[in-house]
Formats: structure tokens, sequence, C-alpha cells
């Protein structure tokens, strides 16, 4: 069974009625990424960047996965699927995908603030279960913190999805740029002689290295032309 690794970004989740971070009247706007989104910020006011995070679970309460989501996930009826996701939402989860690689973190999870990466101390919210309350503590007695790679903190995953990636058969990449890191990283440990797609509705910067097929649709529409195609080449 041949084997399709899929890099998605904020791009995937937009339909779903998430905000992405860096778009105009994103996320960033109104909330500072030294704010919220930083080992220093969580170190300065953990109850800040704490209700930000519980704020975010309750719309991601509200989402649902988009037919993007739903596409992706149905290509394991046929392939050996591994999703490599930078979105800490749980959408392609939602979806059905089974393999999947967060390598920012998980929105729905919390984890102790000594031991970030320790099993023993995530805990999953859901439900009426969604807010870390001022002061609450993780089982090894520190902080309850988002089980988010905060900027400047080391990505854990990023060395097993760069080994997925070699073994890649097919390579997509929905809703990220070539420019950000670690999706422009990631494409270098495609084998030359694999075919990559990039969905985005956007324009976006060629690089010189390889060929990238470009499908300028947005996620649903996208997977839906590009399933199509798959389909007509087995």
């Amino acid at each position: 069974m041949k084997k399709i690794v899929v890099l998605t970004g904020a791009g995937m989740s937009v339909e779903s009625g998430l905000s992405t971070f860096r778009d105009a009247d994103g996320l960033w706007e109104n909330y500072p990424v030294s704010r919220v989104a930083t080992h220093e910020a969580w170190e300065d006011d953990p109850e800040y960047v704490n209700n930000f995070y519980n704020m975010l679970r309750k719309k991601l309460l509200a989402a649902k996965p988009n037919e993007g989501h739903k596409l992706v996930a149905k290509l394991e009826e046929q392939y050996e699927v591994t999703v490599i996701t930078q979105n800490v939402d749980n959408l392609h989860e939602m979806a059905g995908s089974t393999h999947v690689i967060h390598l920012h973190g998980e929105l729905m999870k919390v984890c102790s603030s000594r031991d970030v990466d320790n099993p023993r101390y995530q805990k999953t919210l859901g439900g009426d279960d969604l807010e870390v309350k001022p002061g609450e503590k993780a089982g090894d007695g520190s902080l309850l913190r988002p089980f988010i790679v905060f900027f400047g903190e080391g990505v854990p995953n990023i060395s097993i999805a760069a080994e997925e990636a070699s073994k890649a058969d097919i390579f997509i990449i929905i809703g990220t740029s070539l420019v950000v890191y670690p999706a422009a990283g990631l494409v270098q440990y495609v084998s030359p002689d694999v075919p990559v797609y990039l969905i985005d509705p956007n324009p976006v910067m060629k690089t010189g290295y390889r060929h990238i097929e470009h499908i300028q649709k947005g996620a649903s529409e996208g997977m839906k032309e590009l399933v199509e195609r798959l389909l007509e080449k087995k």
C-alpha cells in the first residue's frame, strides 16, 4: 500500500471557522504573541495565558471538520496515511484520521509546566471541563499549562515528522506556505522522485530545487480535485 504524508497548516482549518493567527483580523491582531505564546509570557502571567487558551478551547468546541479534513481521512481507505499538522486543533482526529502528528501541541490537552512532555502529567480536557482554573496544578505539583509549543521552545515531534516525510510515496501540503518552517524544511526530506502537491488559494513562492504542483484552491475544493486525480492514476 502506498504511503501518503499530508502536512497541514492554518489554512486547513479556516473553513471550519477557526481564525488563523497571522492573517488580517487573525488572533495575533488582538492577542500579541508576546503575551500568550512565549515561555516568558507564561512565567510573567500564567493566569492570562491560561485564560487565552481556555477561550480558544470554547471556540474549538463549536468547530466541525470541513470537507478537506474528511477527504484527508478518507484517503486511509486506499493508502497508508500520516498527517503532520502545525495546527493545535483536533479536527483531523474528529474527521477520522488515525495517525496524526502534532508539531505545535494540542489545544485540548494541558500538562505540567515543569515537565511538559511527560505523559504522566498530561490531561485531555473536554465536555464541561474546558478551563484551567487559576492556581490549578498538575500531578507533579507544578502549575497546569497548555500543551502548546510556545515560540522559542523546541518542537519535540519534528524528527518523527521528518522520518515520516522521508517514507512518503506522495506528499501533500495543505494551507501552509512554503516559506514558513517547518513546512519548507520537511519537504527537503521527501525523496526527489516523489510527487509533491500544494493546496493553497494564495500565490506561493516556488522553490528552485524541486517541482511542486500548486493547486490554487481552498482545502476542501483542492482536496476534491486532488483525490479525483489520484484515483485516476490508480
